[in-house]
């Protein structure tokens, strides 16, 4: 059987087919895969995602056309669930099966998401190259099941090499600006930035409230900005309120613009685990309390924050040991060891990839031929 990356051999063009997505941690990296390849190479990129995720909005934003195909969850769901995903997904795998052939992409990307694997199987079988992009340190269902049949992949951490065939490690494609955030000196004014991703984490909005007071009292230069997310907002604000804590030394925002400008006010970051969140701690150099998500898929933030754990890079408490006395003896020891937050930031620095970006999309070029 001919395949479709048999037939566009020596065809000028190059033709890139990016599929996953959903959530800003598979999207934001697929642009910047999408916008390399585009700007270095000259490629025309396409995108196929589901409805359901934030590539129906940040991928045409950018100017990349978006092809949707319908496919659910397999995963942490109810049996009915898993039962629909699995009727819709050989449809899922043939309307990719008919855009490979319409578009005739020399590669298909895989980042991760719904998406990624009805097209990432479809490319598997016309025998079209494909890199599999793994932001963490163990991948999600789609990347797991392709793993071994993919052509290539490009993957964050080097325990994560195993999964795949023909990986190596060039981590996640971050703005410049991260790496240019320069040490902070230390002494007594310190910065805590508490920053729970777009939508907030609701452990950290009910948690920091019920400290706030003691911590500022005991850390007379410490100052504290939490990122909340927008629907909660109100009530974690009120709670700070509700403190009495000096208000000059705190602030709840929803969102938090210039985000390299927060890294390098803070000496310290109480956060999740997310990858592209690693990715930019390890850029900036920045000291970090962990805290994964303990719903996540695969308890993937869990395992990128021992990556962090074991190079002393930053520490970890798990929802299932975060209380308020936790919390602030972690804290208050962390903030008074300047340094701890100085080489806990210089070890961070060591697990950055400056040329992410541009070793991804070196690699797409090679798969093309």
């Amino acid at each position: 059987m001919q395949g479709v990356g048999d037939r566009v051999q020596g065809v000028g063009l190059l033709r890139v087919l990016i599929a996953g997505g959903g959530t800003g941690g598979h999207v934001i990296p697929a642009l910047a895969i999408a916008r390399e390849v585009r700007d270095a190479y000259g490629a025309e990129v396409r995108f196929v995602g589901t409805a359901r995720g934030l590539e129906t909005r940040l991928v045409p934003e950018a100017g990349f056309p978006l092809e949707l195909i319908h496919v659910g969850q397999l995963k942490n769901v109810s049996l009915a669930t898993r039962v629909r995903t699995l009727l819709d997904l050989p449809m899922g795998i043939l309307k990719c099966v008919t855009l490979l052939r319409s578009y005739r992409p020399q590669v298909v990307v895989g980042v991760g998401g719904y998406a990624s694997g009805p097209a990432m199987l479809a490319a598997i079988l016309l025998r079209v190259p494909t890199l599999a992009f793994e932001p963490n340190a163990a991948p999600g269902l789609a990347n797991r099941l392709a793993g071994r049949f993919v052509t290539a992949a490009a993957v964050n951490f080097e325990e994560t090499r195993r999964y795949f065939h023909g990986a190596r490690v060039t981590g996640i494609p971050v703005r410049e600006d991260f790496f240019s955030i320069a040490p902070k000196a230390g002494g007594a004014s310190k910065r805590l930035l508490v920053f729970g991703g777009s939508q907030g984490a609701r452990i950290l909005n009910q948690i920091m409230p019920t400290i706030l007071f003691p911590l500022l009292r005991d850390l007379a230069g410490l100052t504290v900005l939490h990122q909340s997310g927008p629907r909660t907002e109100a009530e974690t604000r009120q709670a700070y309120l509700e403190t009495g804590a000096d208000e000059s030394r705190w602030q709840v925002s929803a969102y938090l613009d210039d985000m390299p400008a927060r890294f390098a006010e803070a000496d310290l970051i109480l956060c999740r685990s997310g990858a592209s969140t690693m990715a930019e701690l390890a850029a900036a150099g920045k000291a970090s309390l962990l805290v994964p998500f303990a719903a996540a898929t695969d308890d993937h933030q869990k395992k990128n924050a021992e990556v962090f754990v074991g190079a002393d890079a930053g520490r970890m408490l798990l929802e299932s040991e975060l209380n308020s006395q936790a919390l602030i003896d972690t804290l208050m020891e962390m903030l008074r060891d300047d340094a701890e937050l100085k080489a806990m930031g210089e070890k961070a620095r060591t697990l950055a990839h400056r040329d992410a970006v541009k070793e991804i999309g070196k690699m797409v070029r090679e798969l093309a031929g």
